[in-house]
């Protein structure tokens, strides 16, 4: 395999991981744990939605043209944790009756010579309602009070956008890209908000309808994102003005016990 790489290109993917989570019906608690409550599929997904089907988030393209794999870790309570899926759609599905983190690792085509991706995400069965205000506004940091459940109502769902980005690619696998371009995200929101922990709003309102990922949403993270840095900013100012003020009343008090 050749390793000749096209220098200077960056070429993305945009992705989403993680999971949606429904009640069990009677006839599906007759076949599992009697303590499962739930029915969830985690997985990974291209970031566009399917047209006509409303009840999934994500997972218009095949996305095996440049993952060969993707494993998950489940917990260890679970029959065979380490899931390995080698082909579309990259999912898991199972029954339970509470939440926990997991790790994914996403394993690329031998032609990209890349190393695999490791994700990490705490799969949601409960609609949760975050207690107002979530932020401080005199210091801009999150308040330390806990999300509590809602009654189940509907579908959940515990989606995160990302864009895999591959730098300098080998010339076979920017051809195989270059085959395979992207489905565009949808210029406007149609549905509901996909949560996120960066925005407070999107959690409380995780009940309200099936989430799709837009090209509104990606800007809108960004403004997030650059509030977030300007808060952070702020912050470090205020704290480093205050550290000089404690340090001017040390260096007094030093100069008082010389004398």
């Amino acid at each position: 395999m050749s390793t000749e790489r096209v220098r200077g290109i960056q070429i993305h993917r945009p992705i989403i991981y993680g999971n949606s989570a429904v009640l069990l019906t009677a006839n599906e608690r007759a076949t599992v744990a009697a303590d499962h409550t739930h029915r969830w599929t985690l997985g990974v997904r291209s970031a566009a939605s399917v047209e006509g089907r409303a009840e999934q988030v994500g997972g218009a393209e095949d996305m095996s043209y440049f993952i060969k794999r993707v494993t998950f870790k489940l917990h260890d309570t679970y029959p065979n944790p380490n899931r390995v899926v080698d082909k579309p759609p990259f999912e898991v599905t199972e029954s339970g009756w509470g939440e926990f983190s997991v790790q994914i690792q996403i394993t690329f085509i031998p032609e990209a010579q890349e190393k695999p991706v490791r994700l990490n995400h705490y799969i949601r069965i409960h609609q949760w309602h975050l207690p107002e205000p979530f932020w401080d506004p005199d210091s801009g940091l999150p308040k330390p009070a806990a999300p509590t459940p809602l009654p189940q109502q509907d579908s959940v769902h515990a989606w995160q956008y990302d864009e895999i980005v591959f730098t300098d690619p080998p010339q076979a696998f920017f051809d195989i890209l270059r085959q395979h371009p992207p489905i565009p995200l949808p210029k406007i929101r149609r549905k509901g908000v996909p949560p996120n922990i960066a925005n407070p709003q999107s959690i409380a309102s995780i009940s309200r309808g099936i989430p799709e990922f837009t090209q509104a949403m990606e800007r809108e993270e960004a403004e997030r994102l650059d509030q977030a840095k300007k808060t952070l900013t702020e912050q470090l100012i205020k704290y480093k003005q205050m550290m000089d003020e404690k340090q001017k009343e040390v260096d007094k008090f030093k100069a008082g016990l010389a004398v």
